[in-house]
This record gives structure tokens, sequence and C-alpha cells, in this order.
């Protein structure tokens, strides 16, 4: 459930605003609302942390030798200050890399020139002698004009370099357009290269200052925790609304959120501490945040809406109990494989018995590992799915019990009773001969499974709009999901098994019809009401005025549903991967006789292929239960539900973050 909360505002003395707050963080209760802070200490603080972030991501790119892997903990203001030497390094590494570059470049420019030193160019300029340096193509240079005095320094297959002697300030009218002069250098050739090597000592020098620091990492790490407390408590400090009237007895005041189960605490804190307060409760335009309350056995779901930051709001539903519940079945039918869910669960019991040998306290994800390995299992069982062996081979290896305990319409031990002879599921209906083939019936479990889940969806809604008239709407929403459940019945399955007049309702109706008349039922119901909010009239504008959508949704409602067949899909993927790693596996041990190195070989090949192949599929059922399974819980079954998943956590000011 979602505890309900409690707005809270505290009022308390502006001159003692930062004891107060040390005493609200230690009691750790309230939820604050977010407050932007300025000042120079909260820059300071800021201008550390971003000190501290360069750093840590500098030094920790350094490799440690095992002798210098350890070192003590520095204070924090000795950390303070050596992230800003690194800081500082990190900076004169930047203007040296940049200067290495501008020096090579330079250098590059005048590699055919060789050596230019520009003391001799002033030299000779002093005594009458102006030179130019010029470039231009081998077959240019002989044309041209012979009264410009050139002096050639070196030519190749394509370039003549040559100077040009007293050619004035600007470039001579006679020479060719194809002659290219020359900038001189910003300094001389032999000045870069000294200048390299310079920089490049130094950036080596920078490199045994990062190599010599790299032990004080975790230092950094701590002085980062710190931080981060210091800038919410200052941000919290300089950021709170006060009186600016310069008396002593000027207010100062914040607000947030308690939990009602708090409430009691809460208040007898603030009369110990001499605070005022206010509390009501929270409006519908409040940021409120969302605190989660279930037992033991439904928290298994956390760890996993933790990975995706999925938070219900505070005004949406908590599905937790839900989510666990038909994640665990989805994961069964994804991940598909008996064997794989035998792998799992005893994996998640060795990790829970090595954590209780340590006395270290189990994490709930250990425990959700174990459900999920025990549905996994429950699966194979059912569908008599054991490493993608057949139902022959698991009797040949004595192990017959795991067909015969498997279920008949949903095992793959029934789909062939003999060569070319398949078992059918016989409705009450058919003819003898007829009925449903085993992947019929999974599919039908599979489209079972969403009519249960959106049905919780809409009935929860029911449930919360029993008061309004909006609940027609909601009960035609569910009406729709009843009827169009067989019509996918019909038109996925079988027509010739699912037919309209199949059944007959109190011996006049047929079944199929009166779906269909329940699906058009349902869609009037959700176009008046839907929208409902204290007005007939004003719903059935609001529902013409978005026509398309309203339209659109009895076609969501047919995708949705068919959206579960996925769990079929992609179970029968894992399945056929399965059976080609052991149809493999096969080949290479009933291979031709040899010696009996060629049959160690052949035997090492197998086992490699078998726990590669095997291993792969299982990583490739993961992703597919991330992708598929999570996606069922948070999109088909949430968008019923009219969830967006815009909540945030319940996190109180406090010293220990929760």
């Amino acid at each position: 459930m979602i505890e309900p909360m409690k707005k809270v505002s505290i009022v308390i003395l502006n001159k003692e605003r930062e004891q107060s707050l040390k005493a609200l963080r230690k009691l750790g209760l309230v939820h604050l609302e977010n407050i932007e802070g300025s000042g120079e200490k909260l820059s300071a603080f800021k201008e550390t942390v971003n000190n501290a972030l360069l750093s840590e991501s500098v030094l920790g790119e350094i490799k440690l030798q095992k002798k210098k892997a350890k070192a003590k903990l520095l204070s924090v203001e000795e950390t303070a200050e050596l992230c800003k030497e690194v800081v500082s390094r990190v900076e004169r590494k930047k203007v040296l890399l940049d200067q290495i570059a501008s020096d090579a470049n330079e250098l590059e420019r005048f590699y055919d020139w060789g050596s230019v030193n520009l003391n001799d160019f002033a030299y000779l300029k002093e005594k009458g002698i102006s030179l130019k340096m010029y470039e231009i193509p081998s077959d240019k240079y002989n044309l041209i004009d012979k009264d410009i005095e050139t002096i050639i320094l070196n030519k190749d297959r394509k370039t003549v370099r040559f100077l040009i002697l007293n050619g004035g300030e600007t470039r001579p009218e006679k020479l060719l357009p194809q002659a290219f002069e020359v900038p001189f250098p910003r300094e001389d050739t032999d000045f870069l290269i000294k200048e390299i090597k310079d920089s490049e000592k130094e950036l080596n020098n920078i490199q045994a200052f990062y190599e010599e620091k790299a032990v004080y990492t975790d230092s950094i790490k701590n002085l980062l925790n710190s931080l981060q407390t210091d800038i919410e408590f200052e941000t919290i400090n300089s950021g709170m609304e006060r009186e600016d009237l310069g008396n002593v007895n000027d207010l100062a005041w914040i607000t947030g959120y308690v939990p009602v189960a708090d409430m009691e605490k809460f208040k007898d804190y603030c009369s110990e501490n001499g605070w005022a307060y206010a509390a009501k409760d929270p409006s519908d335009e409040d940021m409120v945040p969302t605190k989660l309350k279930n037992n033991k056995f439904v928290s298994l779901i956390y760890p996993l809406t933790d990975f995706l930051g999925t938070v219900p709001g505070y005004h949406e539903f908590d599905i937790s109990g839900w989510f666990l519940l038909f994640f665990t079945i989805f994961f069964g039918m994804i991940f598909g494989d008996g064997g794989y869910g035998v792998l799992v669960t005893v994996a998640a019991i060795f990790l829970l018995f090595v954590n209780k040998l340590k006395k270290k306290p189990s994490s709930p994800l250990l425990g959700l590992m174990l459900l999920l390995g025990l549905s996994t299992v429950a699966w194979g069982v059912v569908t008599c799915t054991w490493f993608g062996l057949s139902a022959d081979t698991l009797r040949n290896l004595g192990l017959g019990i795991l067909p015969d305990i498997s279920v008949p319409v949903l095992s793959n031990a029934y789909t062939e009773v003999s060569p070319g002879v398949t078992r059918y599921w016989l409705l009450p209906w058919s003819n003898p001969g007829e009925g449903l083939s085993n992947s019929q019936c999974l599919q039908i479990f599979c489209f079972i499974l969403a009519l249960l889940q959106l049905s919780v969806a809409h009935i929860k809604c029911v449930i919360k709009d029993r008061k309004s008239l909006k609940i027609l709407g909601d009960l035609g929403a569910l009406f729709q999901i009843w009827g169009m459940f067989y019509v996918i019945l019909m038109m996925v399955i079988s027509k010739r098994d699912f037919p309209m007049d199949a059944i007959m309702l109190f011996d006049k109706v047929p079944i199929g019809l009166f779906c269909i008349a329940m699906l058009g039922v349902g869609f009037v119901l959700s176009f008046i009401f839907s929208n409902y909010a204290g007005s007939i009239k004003d719903s059935i504008l609001e529902s013409c005025k978005n026509i398309i959508s309203v339209l659109l949704g009895v076609v969501n409602v047919f995708s949705d549903i068919l959206s579960y067949i996925r769990l079929w899909a992609v179970g029968l993927a894992g399945s056929a991967i399965s059976g080609t790693v052991n149809s493999m596996a096969a080949q290479i041990a009933g291979g031709e006789a040899g010696t009996v190195i060629v049959h160690a070989i052949m035997f090492v090949l197998m086992i490699v292929l078998i726990v590669f192949g095997h291993g792969l599929n299982m990583i490739l059922n993961l992703l597919s239960v991330i992708v598929h399974g999570v996606r069922l819980n948070t999109l088909e079954f949430s968008s019923h539900l009219g969830m967006e998943w815009s909540g945030f956590k319940y996190k109180p000011f406090s010293e220990e973050k929760v």
C-alpha cells in the first residue's frame, strides 16, 4: 500500500535556523519540498564536489600495484587539498597537450625547410637584406620574372622552396600566382623542439603524481559522501523562506511531508524543540512523495522496481503484489525450462546459505531470485521442458516421472503420442478427431493470463470510482476486455473451435454473439462515462472531441490482449535454441570411431558446446524477461489502470539516507 502523507510546515526562529535543521535531520521523518539554495558556502561545497569527481575519475583510471593498493585515509581537509592539486594538474595537462599539438603543427609545416632561426632573418634585415619564404610547383619556378631575385633552398619533384631578396613588404606584382608565401614560424624551430621535450617531461611528472596519489581514491569517495550531506544541508539552510526584518525574533519556515503513521512522533519532537507547525492533507496539485509499505513477501519485487526506476504516483495504485504475482508467472513462462529453473534455484539457495554462514542479512534480490527459480521449475513440470530434452530422452535417462506428472494439454510430452499422430485437447462441442493442439492450448493460456491481469486492472478502477458514475465507464472497459477475449479466440486460435454458436447461454443466446454484444455495450458505456466528472453531457462531449482516440481504444484492447502471446512465442524460441544445442552436442558425441585422444577431445568439445549454448540461451531468456515480462506489467497492465509511474520515492531529510 501507499502510505498516506500529511503536508507539514515548520516555523522556527531564523537565528536558530542551522541548529534546528540539524535537529530536524536527526529526526529523519520529513521529506522536504525542493528548495533552491545559494551563497558562497554552498558554491564552495559544489566546487569541492566538482574537484572530487574529476579527481576520482582521473585517479580511478590508474592501475595500482599490490604494494601500493592500500593507504591510510586522509582527513576531509587533506583530501580537499589533494583534489585541488589534481584538478590544477589536469588543467595544466590540457595546456601542455594543446601546446605540444601547436608546436608539432609548426614543425610539420617547416619539416621540408629544415631549421629556421628568426634571429638570422632579423639580423639580415638590419643589414638591408630582407628575405621572404615561398613555395612554387617545380614546373613553374623557371617562369618567375628575372627581375625578381630568388635563392633556391631545396626542391623535390613537386615543389621548389626559395627565398625572395628585398621583395618589399608586399608581394611582388610580377610574381606568379602559383607562388605561395610561407609565413614565418612563431618561434625558432629549435626552440619548438625544445619546448615539446620540456612539455613531455612535465607531462611525465604529472602522470607520476597521479600514480603516487591514486592510493587515496577511497579518501576521495568518503569526501564525496560527506559533501553530498553538506550540500543538502546548506541548500536547505540557505534556501529556506524567512523574514528579513533585522529583528532577533525573525522567523524562518520550511514545508515537507510526513507519513501519517509518524505524525505523533513528529508532533512530540516539534514540542520538544519549541517549533511551531501546521499539518494538512496534501492537495491534488502537491508533489507528494511515495512511500510503499508491504509485507516481506510482496517486498521481494522492490529490487526489480528499483532497478527500473518505477515509482507509482501518490494518487496512483500500488500494484507491487500484482506485479510480483504476474511477473513471477511471466518469468517462468519466458525462461521456460525447468532445468534452468533448477540452476537458478540452487544458485539462490547457495547464496542465501553463504550469507547465513557469514551472518549477513539476506538481500531481497536473493529472495526474488529463489521465487523466480521455483516458478521456472513449476513451468518446467507443467510443460515437461527440461534442458530441451524430449520426453523419450527423459524416459531413457530414467526420468520418466517428469513426462508423467506434466499437464497433458500444455505438456510437450503429449504433443506426439506416436509418429505423425498429434494429441488434441477435445473441446466439449468439437467433433471427434478435432480439437486444439498443444501450441494452441499454450496460446489460450497466454490469453487467459491477459484476461485475468487486465480484468484486475479494471476491477481496481471500479472499486476506486465506486462513488461516482465513472464506475460505469470502468465497467464498460471491463466488458470490452471480456468480449474481446472471445473475439481473439475466434480470430487467432480457431474459428472452427470457437464458433459464434458454440455454446448457448440460457439455451437461447450463442456465446459468440453474447461476447460481441458485451463488446458493443462496453464501448457505449466507456464512450458516455469514461470522462465523467460531474456531468454526463460534458463527458460525452469530451469523448466526441477525442473520437479518434476513443475508436482506437477498441483496437488497443485487441492489441493489448494479443500482446500476451509473446509469452508463448519467446518461450518457444528458447526451447528451439535448447533443442538445437542438444542436437549439435549429440552429433559430436555420436561421431565416428577414433583413438582415445580423439574421443576425449570430442567429449570436451561437447561439454563446452552444451555449457556455452545453454548459458547463452539463459542470458537471452533473461533479456527477454526484462523486455517482455516487465513490459506487460509496466505498459499493458499499467495503462489499463491509468498509471503513469509519475511518482518519486519518499526520502526524508536525515543523517542516514533512505
